[in-house]
């Protein structure tokens, strides 16, 4: 009864345990307690700390990516003019400090060099989903880190990419398609139609259309203008149905009516850029810069960043449930990954170990038999040497006794001359003799 007693006791003190944000209740508040000033005091330390946008362009050669920058941010930015020669795609990135007011913003432009200019364009998107990848794995790496700096990181993350679209009054080209379709995962498009006093009115309505209805068909999904917000919903909304924007950039200023205005100057009129009924530019800059440019920053954070993010801890093995679908602790996941990973650490340690024995004895074995041919040609060798020296010693003593023999013969020829000589001089003096005797006679 005591145990059941407890029990009971247990599970009602468990019933009043809450998880944070339920059961909240709301309670008049008897005077000022002032956290109403939060929104200013964020507002106070974001302006302190300042801001970073990063801006893709993506386009052909030529179609005004470079000019389009000066122009939407008022300034020139410093860059060397591309040239259609590259061998493939390179995106270079040019970081700025721009002030306006009393808010800094870091603004960073990254630029598709030599994109559609090679003759095969099948890798073209490859370069810059590998460099859009990058960042994010910088990013990721930052906030795995012991100690994090996350609040003085420059972060690097992409937030819109503008593509710019050639405006040929007909179609998309595969090229736009399949780098389109590669990047609507991982980044915000925003289609642009460049240059767009290239083409009549009523063709490039036709163009919208033809462009939007492409991107549905296809399944590309392009960056809407969010519509949650009241207070930005109805212009969003209304923005969203003009998209893809066609722009015209400029910098030159010339002078219409009594106000300097940022043209074009053709010979058969003039083309204003911030004149709505000329292009969109008015409308891309509002919608970029002035509407949603911090939805762009949330989109990258909250949607691009985390289906890399949860793609990549996946694969490292992180997961949020069990197979029984019970929260997995981290601190579980890091020790099965731990012991997974110093077994496969063993397995490869103990191949390696087999693989090493195994090598030494095939190289034992090639050493044994190469000892075993070498003595087996020193013995030859060796044998071959002997059977030279007998040789040369039965030579050496033939060639003795044939000396040993012409000395004797010598010797005794000359002892055979000696002799004879004797015997000659002996019968000479005799006859002398003789002949002596006969004169006296």
């Amino acid at each position: 009864m005591e145990a059941e007693a407890n029990s009971g006791s247990l599970e009602d003190s468990w019933a009043f345990i809450q998880r944070p944000g339920e059961g909240c209740r709301t309670v008049p508040l008897a005077g000022h307690v002032g956290f109403d000033s939060l929104p200013d005091q964020l507002v106070n330390k974001s302006v302190s700390q300042g801001f970073c946008f990063n801006i893709l362009c993506v386009g052909e050669t030529g179609l005004g990516k470079s000019t389009l920058m000066d122009t939407l941010f008022n300034t020139k930015f410093e860059g060397e003019p591309a040239t259609h020669t590259q061998p493939g795609v390179q995106l270079r990135s040019n970081t700025y400090d721009l002030q306006e007011s009393n808010v800094g913003l870091k603004l960073t432009i990254v630029s598709t060099v030599g994109f559609g200019d090679q003759i095969n364009k099948e890798d073209s998107y490859k370069p810059i989903v590998e460099f859009i990848d990058a960042q994010f794995e910088a990013y990721l790496q930052e906030e795995l880190k012991i100690r994090r700096v996350l609040h003085a990181y420059h972060d690097s993350r992409i937030h819109a990419c503008l593509y710019f679209i050639a405006p040929t009054g007909h179609s998309l080209k595969s090229l736009d398609l399949v780098t389109m379709k590669k990047l609507d995962s991982k980044v915000n498009i925003i289609p642009i139609i460049a240059k767009s006093d290239a083409i009549s009115k009523s063709e490039l309505t036709k163009f919208k259309i033809k462009i939007t209805s492409e991107l549905v068909s296809n399944g590309v999904q392009i960056y809407q203008f969010p519509t949650d917000d009241e207070s930005v919903a109805e212009i969003n909304g209304t923005m969203n149905a003009h998209l893809p924007f066609a722009v015209i950039g400029s910098t030159e200023e010339l002078k219409i009516g009594n106000k300097m205005m940022k043209a074009r100057q053709y010979p058969w009129g003039t083309v204003q850029v911030e004149n709505e009924a000329h292009c969109d530019f008015v409308k891309l800059r509002e919608m970029l810069i002035r509407v949603n440019m911090e939805d762009l920053r949330e989109q990258t954070h909250s949607r691009h960043y985390e289906l890399y993010r949860r793609c990549k801890l996946e694969e490292m093995g992180f997961q949020d449930t069990d197979p029984d679908s019970k929260p997995f602790s981290l601190q579980e996941t890091y020790e099965a990954k731990r012991n997974e990973f110093l077994g496969e650490l063993q397995k490869k340690e103990e191949e390696m170990r087999q693989m090493f024995v195994q090598r030494v004895k095939e190289k034992e074995a090639e050493l044994k038999e190469a000892e075993k041919e070498l003595h087996e040609k020193f013995d030859r060798l060796k044998k071959l040497h002997q059977d030279e020296k007998k040789k040369l010693e039965d030579k050496k003593k033939s060639l003795d006794d044939e000396v040993n023999a012409f000395k004797q013969r010598k010797t005794a020829a000359e002892l055979l001359q000696s002799q004879g000589s004797q015997a000659g001089g002996s019968q000479t003096l005799k006859r002398d003799k003789e002949k002596k005797n006969l004169g006296f006679l």
